[in-house]
């Protein structure tokens, strides 16, 4: 009703027509009052709707041409973004990504990235100082631990978002007749999401990910992992920016 009444608002405003205008006007103030809905409250309502998060395109920089790593950089990066509601299209050379998504979703990857880039190349650093990936090449196990890594913390935050919006539609339905429908909400969003991104991106192929083709190091891998699931998430922003969403 919030929304009819605004609507009726904004014709009002809108229209050059002083007879439509009042017209419009009158019929707000009976579905005002026959609700008991104040007028004021519905112009907001309709403004804050219509100044609403859309999707947006965001290039990230992933490093210069020819800097070593840049494939699991890039795995790391898209690992994150698939837990948060963000789609990715990664340049030839694996020196960009362009991330389609909500703002908030968006800053949330950047956020986790930059964190969890520093702690995997620490923990990969560490692990070839200590020799535990010999006989295996250091070029070759770095490159099975970050990707390791990279998959685990994709994991986490996938199970960690899941957890969050299902916590997030039990409420909403336990508020019975009151519920916002956060379900559908979160749906809505997922094609807004989904056309955005087939209307915007340019992307002429699939990445494929990064993949050890110098060779395999189960021992790399199983410390990736172990390091995955150590890494600290911080705050968890990507379940404050999915729930941000809903609003």
């Amino acid at each position: 009703m919030l929304a009819r009444i605004g609507g009726l608002l904004r014709q009002a405003e809108s229209t050059t027509n002083p007879h439509e205008a009042q017209a419009f006007m009158e019929a707000a103030q009976r579905l005002a009052t026959a609700t008991s809905i104040d007028l004021a409250v519905a112009r907001s309502h309709t403004s804050r709707r219509e100044q609403r998060a859309t999707p947006t395109q965001r290039v990230i920089s992933i490093g210069e041409t020819g800097k070593k790593g840049l494939r699991t950089y890039v795995h790391l990066f898209v690992s994150i973004a698939a837990a948060n509601d963000v789609q990715c299209d990664v340049a030839h050379n694996s020196t960009q990504v362009f991330a389609y998504g909500f703002g908030t979703d968006i800053d949330a990857c950047e956020a986790l990235y930059s964190s969890l880039l520093v702690q995997m190349v620490r923990a990969s650093d560490a692990f070839i100082k200590s020799g535990a990936h010999r006989p295996v090449a250091g070029v070759t196990a770095r490159l099975n631990f970050q990707l390791a890594f990279a998959a685990r913390i994709g994991e986490r935050l996938a199970t960690a978002k899941k957890a969050a919006e299902a916590e997030a539609v039990r409420a909403d339905d336990a508020k019975g007749p009151e519920s916002t429908g956060t379900a559908l909400v979160l749906r809505d969003k997922q094609l807004e999401l989904s056309d955005f991104y087939r209307q915007t991106s340019q992307a002429r192929g699939t990445w494929r990910g990064s993949k050890a083709t110098a060779g395999h190091s189960s021992t790399a891998r199983r410390a990736g992992d172990r390091a995955g699931r150590a890494a600290r998430l911080g705050h968890a922003p990507e379940l404050a920016a999915a729930t941000k969403q809903l609003e």
